[in-house]
Formats: C-alpha cells, sequence, structure tokens
C-alpha cells in the first residue's frame, strides 16, 4: 500500500460508510457485531493472515451480551518494545432522535437524500448541500475514527520497514455509558506489558472533536481527559399527611434548592491551567415515593454531573456540603415564615417548627452506624449489594445502600447524605514533566507547524478533552489520598464500579486525542468533515507515529 493522498480519501469514506452501517447502539448485540466487522476488516490485512496470533478480541467480563474489545499487534521489521496504542470506541448512542429518518440513520446516501426535504437550519443546510460532509449516527462519533485508524494499521502493516518497535490496535465497546470496554480492557494492556515488554510511549485517540463556538474552524487536539464525578444527595424528610402539611417536611423543597445553588454554577466550573470544565450539572432529581397517595414524600435523591480538571473527590464534597448545608437552611427559614403566615391567617399561635438542618457524608454516616453495630454493617450492605448489584441501576444501588444505613442510624431526624455514585471516570493530560511527555509534545507540535504550513487548517492544543472519553482509564492523575477518600464516600464502589486503579498507575499511558473533525455529536443532524478527517487528520497520526517510532 501507497501513501496515495486521494485513494486514501476515497477509501476512508468508504470505510466509514461501511462501519456505519453496523447499527452498533450501546447496550444491544449491534456492539457484538461492529466488533466482528472490525476483526474482519482487519483479517483482510495480509499480515494477520500470516500471524494470526496477533489478531484477537477479549469479551468482556460478566458481559450479558457478550460484547468485546478487538486486539491487533503490529511488530515492525527492526526490533523494538516501543510502542504505540491507537484505539478508539465502537459503540454509538441510540437512532430515537431522527425520528422519522430512524430507518435511514445507518445509511449515510439513503440519509443524506431524504434530508434534503427537510426544513434544516442554515448551517446544516448548507453543509449537506455542500458535499464535504458526511451525515449518520456514528459518522463522528466514532466510526470515522477507527476508520482512520484501521487505515493506519493497514498501511504500516504492508511498509513495517518504515518504524521501529509495535502498534497496538484497540477497539472498544460500552464507552457511550460506563466505559466498561477500556474498564476491562486495562487488565489485557497490562498483560501485554508485563508478557511481551511492551513500553507504551503514547496512545492515540480519535474521538470526535468540533467547533467550540459559532465559526469555530480550529482542530482542537487534546493532552488528557476531563474527569468525573457523580455526587449524589440522599435527602430524608418527614412524611405527614397533606392535610397537615406543616408537620412534615418535603425532602423535595430541599432537593429543589440544591438544584437551583448547584446546576449549572459557573462559580464551581474546575480550573486548570487557563482550562475550565462546563459546571455541574443535574442527572437526576425525583422523590421515592413508590405510587400516588396523599402522604408527603419521605425522601429524595438528585445527583450531578461534576466534571473535574484538578480537584480532589475531597474538595468537592466540602464544597457540596457547605452548599448543602445552605440550602438546608433557607428551607427551613422559608418554611418558618410560611408557617407564621399561615398561622396569622388562621388565627392559632405560631410556634417555630422543629426540624434542624443536618448534613453528613457517606462516611460519617457509615462510622457512627460501625461504632454501634460493628461488622454486623458489612454484612448488611453486602446483602443488599447481593440482592440488587445486577438487577438495578447501580446509581438506585448506591442509593440503597444509604437507605440501609440510615435504618440502623438511631437518629430519626431529617437529614442530607451526602456521597459518590457511579460512575468514576479518572482525570489526566500529559504534563511535559518527563522525558517521555517532553519528546511527545516536542515532536506532535513539529509535526503540527508542519502541517499548517501545508493544509489550510489550524491547530489548537488543549489540555482536556472536553467530553467523556475512555482515554480516561489509560493513566491517572489523582493521588492514593484522593482515591482512598473517593472510596469511603463511594457505597460499594468495589461492587458498582470496579475501577482496576493499580493497574491504570501502573500502565501511566500518556494519551492525545487527535479526532475526527465534525459538527452536532449525539444529534440527528451528526456529521463529519472530509477534506479534514479523510485528508489531513490520517497523515498527522501518521507522521507522528513515524516520529515516536523512529
Amino acid at each position: 500500500m501507497k501513501w496515495n493522498q486521494e485513494k486514501i480519501k476515497k477509501d476512508l469514506e468508504e470505510l466509514t460508510i461501511e462501519l456505519i452501517k453496523v447499527k452498533s447502539i450501546n447496550g444491544t448485540y449491534g456492539e457484538v457485531e461492529i466488533s466482528n466487522k472490525i476483526e474482519k476488516i482487519i483479517k483482510n490485512i495480509h499480515y494477520f493472515n500470516e500471524y494470526p496470533k496477533y489478531l484477537w478480541t477479549k469479551t468482556v467480563e460478566n458481559d450479558k451480551l457478550k460484547r468485546k474489545t478487538v486486539f491487533a499487534l503490529l511488530e515492525s521489521k527492526k526490533k523494538s518494545n516501543k510502542t504505540i496504542l491507537l484505539h478508539a470506541h465502537s459503540d454509538t448512542v441510540t437512532t430515537d432522535d431522527f425520528g422519522e429518518l430512524k430507518e435511514l440513520a445507518n445509511y449515510p446516501e439513503k440519509l443524506m437524500k431524504e434530508m434534503k426535504k427537510l426544513k434544516l437550519s442554515e448551517d446544516v443546510k448548507r453543509d449537506l448541500d455542500s458535499g464535504n460532509w458526511l451525515f449518520g449516527r456514528g459518522s463522528v462519533d466514532m466510526k470515522s475514527g477507527i476508520a482512520v485508524h484501521l487505515l493506519i494499521l493497514k498501511y504500516f502493516a504492508e511498509n513495517r520497514n518504515e518504524f521501529t518497535g509495535n502498534i497496538l490496535f484497540m477497539a472498544n465497546p460500552i464507552e457511550e455509558t460506563t466505559h466498561g470496554g477500556i474498564i476491562d480492557a486495562v487488565h489485557e494492556l497490562k498483560l501485554l506489558q508485563k508478557e511481551k515488554k511492551l513500553s507504551f510511549e503514547c496512545a492515540i485517540n480519535t474521538d470526535f472533536v468540533g467547533p467550540q463556538f459559532k465559526n469555530d474552524n480550529k482542530r482542537y487536539i487534546y493532552l488528557g481527559s476531563v474527569g468525573k464525578l457523580l455526587p449524589a444527595f440522599y435527602i430524608k424528610g418527614s412524611e405527614t399527611h397533606v392535610a397537615q402539611a406543616f408537620e412534615g417536611l418535603d425532602p423535595n423543597l430541599i432537593s429543589s434548592e440544591l438544584v437551583k445553588r448547584i446546576s449549572l454554577n459557573s462559580e464551581l466550573a474546575d480550573e486548570a491551567e487557563g482550562e475550565y470544565t462546563v459546571p455541574p450539572t443535574t442527572l437526576k432529581q425525583s422523590d421515592l415515593k413508590p405510587t400516588y397517595n396523599v402522604q408527603t414524600p419521605f425522601a429524595s435523591y438528585v445527583y450531578f454531573n461534576y466534571f473535574v480538571h484538578q480537584i480532589s473527590p475531597e474538595k468537592v464534597l466540602e464544597q457540596l456540603f457547605e452548599i448543602a448545608q445552605n440550602s438546608f437552611d433557607e428551607v427551613l427559614k422559608k418554611l418558618n415564615i410560611e408557617y407564621y403566615k399561615y398561622c396569622q391567617k388562621i388565627s392559632i399561635e405560631y410556634e417555630k417548627l422543629p426540624w434542624k438542618a443536618k448534613v453528613i457524608t457517606y462516611y460519617q454516616l457509615f462510622s457512627e452506624v460501625y461504632r454501634k453495630y460493628g461488622d454486623e454493617v458489612y454484612s448488611r450492605l453486602n446483602k443488599v449489594l447481593n440482592l440488587y448489584a445486577n438487577k438495578l441501576d447501580p446509581r438506585e444501588v448506591g442509593r440503597l445502600l444509604v437507605e440501609e444505613l440510615l435504618l440502623m442510624d438511631d437518629d430519626n431526624s431529617p437529614v442530607i447524605v451526602l456521597f459518590f455514585a457511579t460512575p468514576y471516570v479518572p482525570r489526566n493530560f500529559v504534563k511535559n514533566r518527563t522525558a517521555k511527555e517532553k519528546n511527545i509534545l516536542k515532536k506532535l507540535f513539529n509535526i503540527l507547524e508542519g502541517m499548517e504550513n501545508v493544509y489550510d487548517d489550524k491547530f489548537e492544543v488543549n489540555k482536556f478533552f472536553p467530553s467523556l472519553t475512555d482515554s480516561s482509564y489509560l493513566s491517572i492523575d489523582n493521588t492514593d489520598e484522593e482515591i482512598n477518600y473517593l472510596q469511603n464516600n463511594f457505597p460499594g464502589m468495589n461492587k458498582l464500579y470496579p475501577v482496576p486503579i493499580d493497574k491504570i498507575r501502573k500502565l501511566n499511558i500518556p494519551s492525545i486525542n487527535i479526532g475526527s473533525w465534525g459538527k452536532d455529536a449525539h444529534k440527528k443532524t451528526e456529521r463529519v468533515y472530509k477534506p479534514y478527517t479523510f485528508g489531513v487528520l490520517p497523515n498527522v497520526i501518521k507522521s507522528l507515529i513515524e516520529s515516536i517510532l523512529d
């Protein structure tokens, strides 16, 4: 295979369409089918016919669908332990957002033809009419990224004298929800590191990138991944008949005040080296009444997406603890004002309501209960885990563990329990501190400068990929103390979301995201920009591999 630019563009578009046609929606058997498709494509590369043991799959442990990661290891003719990991995720989000065009979401040519009949925004219509964009579910997130990696793999398999070392291809399932594919694959990567003595120089992810504001055409490169915590609040109130509403405490009032103070609060956006996360966002808010009746709710539950760049889990809980305390105080103040006014209306004597604001972390609650009941606490919590861990949403199981502790607690007064729920996504970025990191960054910047002299594209290198990505699980910046604090306040973490932290720490693979460029990922107008993604992007990645594995 020769590096013929026009043929590469054509081949990449055809391969992307071929991959899009496999409906690999997260949580469906399609995730297995896309792995089979990728494996079949790699089998057609001569090198992997000659060395079939270097193409294999690993089924995700305890996965009902038997989803699997595809691995392909390519060795150069000149032996070296130096290795570059090319990785991508193979699943997509659902196609339900396409509405009446749902059945065409995975057939780009037919989809684009029908889309021309719709009333579209000026931006979408202009892109559709230009011929420079490929539409369809997974077009930018991230079937085109997989296609680029596959073509790169094929090229170097047929030109093994152009690099020194190894290229490991990896396509993971289960990225769009829990990152279950990459978490499971960490064990395989660690095994390869140990048995084959692979020295991972860096990982290259091709997850999607796109404009950050209107008319933004910069091609973003990311040196790391945003982290994510899911802080949750269990709010126990005091139930009553609605006819005696002031005799109880409605936990929904408190959860609403929490949402008001936390959701999209820009003061809570985390910052590192001049880059900011999106502020926390509400992902769930509900009371816990199972059916309708005229009793006020006894408890409510709310949790937030909390992106992090450098803030520790302990600092997050400290911030939210203060907000929770203030929210509780504000609700009680408002209730007493309203109760006073109501007493005036019906001519009865006002007495201050008996409630007091109480906020506690999961670890504090656990410690209080453990002091009284000892190891019985573990027995009861394990019973909940064993009963529900594989049946319910893991965030609901975490809530049930909090409830179990509250049942054992002697204090039955209203309380907010603050804890972490699934998932935990580590944060990391290439810091230019070690010799390896300095080498990677020097070569990357040299290549990008050269590309800007050849193409019209302008690059910008940032620290943190702003969306969630599997690259988070290739290295970890949290300290042992921070992880310990997280685990202490994360009910059932080792069962509900077992992240192999020690193995990730030992892998410590610097990961760069050099992704497909497009618009509207996770929307029915999802599309990838062909001139850059099929023309420039493969040249950037090829050049970086040749430079690092020289």
